[in-house]
């Protein structure tokens, strides 16, 4: 029994595929608990405006998942440090304006239908969760993800890159 969980356990810490998925989720829900957490402690208990709230969980989300990805996840050993942070920084500002925008766009369309107020006429300031919880599942799998996959955390040669296309002109 041992021996199946230190295979089980080897396979998720170092294989790629659906192993780096997993660990991609795990630190994506890393980094959710610690988004939601500040945000709505922010929101709720201080009374913070749910963009600004929203904000800066977002912000403080992003530095976890930045680290556990670099340290964990991608294992990205053969990219600098400063590399990767203006990468990712790219990336999570991307993020966070997908995030923030959807969260508003959403919870404003949601609080004005008048099925929805009727519905949840006690509770329509937490309206800002729910919207929270699916912008930020959709820009996780088809922004976050994929773009630390494939750009933050790769050593990629930029100036080799842009002395291609500068030749090609």
């Amino acid at each position: 029994m041992g021996d199946w969980l230190k295979k089980a356990y080897k396979a998720v810490n170092e294989k790629g595929g659906i192993f780096m998925f997993i660990r991609a989720q795990f630190s994506s829900q890393a980094a959710s608990f610690t988004d939601f957490t500040i945000t709505i402690i922010l929101a709720k208990v201080f009374g913070l405006y749910y963009v600004w709230a929203t904000l800066i969980g977002s912000i403080c989300g992003g530095i976890v998942n930045c680290i556990v990805n670099y340290k964990w996840t991608f294992k990205s050993t053969d990219c600098k440090k400063t590399h990767v942070f203006f990468k990712y920084v790219l990336v999570w500002i991307g993020s966070i304006l997908l995030n923030t925008w959807g969260t508003y766009a959403m919870t404003e369309t949601i609080s004005k239908s008048p099925w929805v107020q009727n519905l949840l006429k006690h509770y329509i300031d937490d309206v800002f969760v729910f919207s929270k919880v699916v912008v930020s599942i959709i820009v996780g799998f088809f922004w976050n993800y994929n773009m630390q996959r494939v750009f933050v955390y790769r050593n990629r040669n930029i100036k080799g890159l842009v002395n291609r296309i500068k030749i090609k002109k």
